[in-house]
Order: structure tokens, then sequence, then C-alpha cells
């Protein structure tokens, strides 16, 4: 696993993060380093799926990235397609990089598409939408979730994952805090927090 150093350096000027070739070589490094709980986040995805998928129909990733989930459930011992959806080239490159590298050995689709745009979900028995809703712009995200709502079967799962922000300023405040401490224990330093959180500002939306 290639180790995250994006903002490791100081930047004249810090541009829109970019989910680009450099980015998908560390992503899972990142994550692991960025997210609270990842691994037990992707390992709960894999146990609804398998709960709820059913032979005969679509798993599909929305903002697949780099195909992580889909390897998490490489062992599903159900006939269905995997179909990841994302809109950065470089990111499913290394997708399918990664399900070669693992022998992924199941029939799946990688679709190069914008999710703020039209998009088709169609006989669905399980949607994952993990940390992706917060990259749809507010604006677009009934349109998106009606998608996902018409395409998923009776008795289907969606699985959402995502940020929130609660009603309490003070709370907010505090988990801003502790997870910025916990991006600290995991090596990033405090350069690499400031210049990843100014590239941020613009690439992602709200989500409440």
């Amino acid at each position: 696993m290639a180790s995250d150093r994006l903002f490791a350096e100081e930047k004249k000027l810090v541009g829109d993060f970019a989910f680009d070739r450099d980015t998908a070589l560390i992503l899972d490094d990142m994550l692991n380093r960025s997210v609270p709980f990842y691994a037990e986040i992707q390992r709960m995805i894999a146990e609804l799926t398998v709960d709820f998928a059913v032979d005969g129909t679509n798993l599909y990733d929305l903002g697949c990235s780099i195909c992580t989930t889909f390897l998490n459930l490489q062992h599903l011992d159900k006939d269905v397609t995997f179909i990841g959806i994302d809109d950065s080239p470089e990111m499913l490159e290394q997708g399918r990089q990664n399900l070669a590298r693992h022998h992924f050995s199941r029939l799946y689709h990688l679709l190069c598409q914008d999710l703020q745009q039209s998009f088709t979900v169609e006989n669905a028995s399980a949607v994952i939408i993990s940390l992706t809703l917060q990259f749809i712009r507010p604006l677009r995200r009934d349109a998106f979730m009606r998608t996902v709502a018409e395409g998923l079967n009776d008795n289907g799962c969606v699985i959402l994952v995502e940020k929130v922000l609660g009603a309490d300023s003070l709370f907010n405040r505090l988990f801003i805090k502790y997870y910025y401490d916990l991006k600290k224990r995991n090596g990033y330093s405090e350069l690499e927090i400031a210049q990843k959180r100014e590239a941020w500002r613009t690439c992602s939306f709200p989500t409440s």
C-alpha cells in the first residue's frame, strides 16, 4: 500500500482536491488513516450486502473509486453482477488493476459516469453509496436518490455511509477536533491537515 504524502510538502497555492492518478495510488492509505473505523465500515457494508444480495440481480457501488468494496465481496455466494460507477477514469483504472491483482473472478462492469447527471440503476438487490453523497450537489440529491429508488428491487437494500452535521454546534466543533486529532495520531502533520482541508473545501458539499 503506497503511503499518502500528497500534502506533505508545502504548496504555494493549494488547488482543488483531485481524484487523479496520484490520489488513486494512495487512496487505501488515505482512507485507512483519515476515515474513523474505515475497515469496520467496509466489513459492515459487506455483511449487509451479503444478507440482501439475490441471485440474478445487480449489486451497485456508486462512487466505487478503486473497487475496495468489491474485493471485500469477492466470496459472496450469490450469482450477481457487480456494477461500479465513478466519474474518475484514473480511479477506475486503478480499480481494474486491483481487481486483476486480487484475481477477482466475478462478473463486473465499471462505468465512467458523472453521478450528478443521468445514470441508470436497474434490477438492484443492493446499492452501496459510501462517502459519495457529499460530492453530489444538494440540488441534485433528490434526483440521485430517486434514480436509486426506482432501480431497486422489492426488498432491496440501500447502504448509505456519509458524514453528517449535528444540530448542536458545540458537538460539531468537538467532533471536528477529534477528527483532526485522529489524523495526527495516524501520522499526518499540521501542514498536511491544513493543506488537505483547503483543497477539500471546493470539491464536496455539506451533508446533513
